[in-house]
């Protein structure tokens, strides 16, 4: 595997490629599990080779969160992506990607970005845009992976690429999860024990949601209130639970099909999020 901390040393491997090969990109912050890895193998079926991305990208975290704290693994991490085959690594520091202050940024529109997590996190989803479409100039893939657990962001990410017309397939991966349920996450390390022991509950209460939608039920902000009940009395301090349509996860009618749960919850001192479709 090829470790490239300059902009210059990833294109020079991207050119030395040229026309005969494709590439797949999968950018990540790092601190990798094995969704991170499932999505390295989901890759490679797409392309002839794969690249990863380690960057804790600053621009996406707001005051106070925790980006100072973010568990910083590359030794571990690079020798994952050694294992799964990974050719290329892009692994920049702050002044390689912003050498100078970002000063345009990719805006998506607020109904998509200021709902659900964008509500509860404002700015979150420019940062990520803003630094994917960094990603896609500079890497410029045939092909690039995201999972589906950070749902709202694949939405984004893929709504972009639309309205940019970039030569680029975006492809969600699915959901890794513990044998208990949990979503793998690189902040489910911030448990503790007892929290750890209580976090697949958020599976649960969602899995709830979605049997009671397959049976039938169309009482939807019931079956949301429902969830937060069960969490909150349970220790958890919910930010939501919503049921919203897949394609752009606005409101749906009581007659909508297509339909995804998601919700987003602090147990502790650690925000937690997770969605399942119906």
């Amino acid at each position: 595997m090829q470790i490239h901390e300059t902009i210059a040393g990833l294109r020079a491997a991207r050119g030395k490629a040229g026309e005969v090969s494709t590439l797949a990109l999968v950018p990540t912050m790092g601190n990798l599990h094995e969704g991170h890895i499932a999505l390295m193998t989901q890759a490679r079926a797409h392309a002839d080779q794969v690249a990863a991305t380690i960057f804790v990208n600053r621009l996406q975290f707001r005051p106070g969160e925790d980006f100072e704290k973010y568990p910083r693994t590359f030794a571990a991490d690079c020798e994952k992506l050694a294992a799964a085959g990974v050719e290329h690594l892009f692994a920049p520091d702050e002044a390689e990607m912003y050498p100078q202050p970002q000063s345009y940024h990719v805006e998506p529109p607020p109904e998509q970005a200021g709902i659900l997590d964008g509500e509860f996190r404002p700015g979150h989803f420019r940062g990520v845009a803003t630094v994917v479409m960094k990603l896609f100039q500079i890497a410029q893939p045939d092909v690039a992976l995201f999972g589906k657990k950070d749902y709202q962001q694949l939405m984004v990410i893929r709504n972009m690429v639309r309205e940019f017309n970039l030569p680029i397939e975006i492809i969600g991966g699915e959901t890794v999860r513990a044998a208990d349920g949990l979503a793998l996450s690189s902040r489910n390390g911030y448990l503790s024990a007892a929290e750890r022991a209580e976090a697949p509950r958020l599976c649960k209460v969602l899995t709830k949601v979605i049997d009671a939608v397959r049976g039938g039920a169309r009482d939807f902000p019931l079956l949301e209130q429902g969830a937060i009940t069960e969490l909150r009395a349970n220790g958890w301090v919910p930010d939501y639970v919503a049921l919203r349509k897949k394609l752009d996860l606005q409101l749906p009618s009581a007659h909508d099909s297509g339909l995804v749960v998601l919700a987003a919850a602090r147990l502790g001192s650690t925000r937690l999020i997770d969605n399942l479709e119906v």
